[in-house]
């Protein structure tokens, strides 16, 4: 059983096929493989080389992938950055609604009194008030200013003499914006004008 070995079983010799496989001549021959590259033909030189060529004058292909991903990076950027916007908006709109009951309060204990000038009560309050500002934050609803129902909540109506326009009269509660956001609307009392 030992004579029965075939030449396809006899295992190949390092890069040299077996006697009578196809290509065992030619190599024979030639001393190169048979289809007709040098193995010394290409080296790391000759690779570095082509992608220094590649880099110095870049092909169409290479030159569109790169337009398309310097395109995606910027849209990537701005929406990231309208996102972020968004964010620090919507966050400072929580926190500022977190402080207007402390608004409130300020402008109630300065309507009664509370807040005298150079006490430490009132310095804080002042503090308080100039953060807020800072934050963008825009108080409205003034004694005397035309009543606009997008932005006061009328309370009460009180018919008055001399008034040709629906007018506030009284502010209750302060209204807010942040920036454009309403925050809260004004609530007023509003001087209608009456008919005798």
């Amino acid at each position: 059983m030992a004579d029965d070995k075939r030449p396809e079983d006899e295992p190949f010799e390092q890069g040299v096929p077996a006697e009578g496989a196809p290509g065992a001549d030619d190599t024979a021959e030639t001393g190169a493989p048979a289809d007709g590259i040098d193995e010394d033909e290409l080296t790391v030189q000759d690779i570095l080389d082509a992608a220094d060529r590649e880099a110095a004058e870049p092909s169409d292909e290479h030159l569109a992938d790169l337009k398309r991903v310097t395109a995606e990076y910027a849209n990537y950027r701005k929406r990231t950055e309208a996102n972020r916007e968004v964010e620090r908006e919507r966050v400072t709109v929580d926190v500022v609604k977190g402080l207007i009951p402390v608004l409130d309060d300020l402008d109630r204990a300065e309507k009664h009194g509370d807040l005298v000038a150079d006490t430490a009560f009132s310095t804080i309050a002042a503090k308080l008030r100039a953060s807020v500002e800072r934050l963008g934050v825009k108080p409205f609803g003034a004694v005397g200013e035309p009543f606009d129902p997008n932005v006061h909540e009328a309370i009460f109506q009180m018919p008055t003499a001399g008034i040709e326009v629906d007018t506030v009269g009284d502010v209750v509660e302060t209204g807010y914006f942040l920036g454009s956001t309403l925050l809260r609307v004004a609530k007023v009392v509003v001087q209608v004008p009456s008919d005798g």
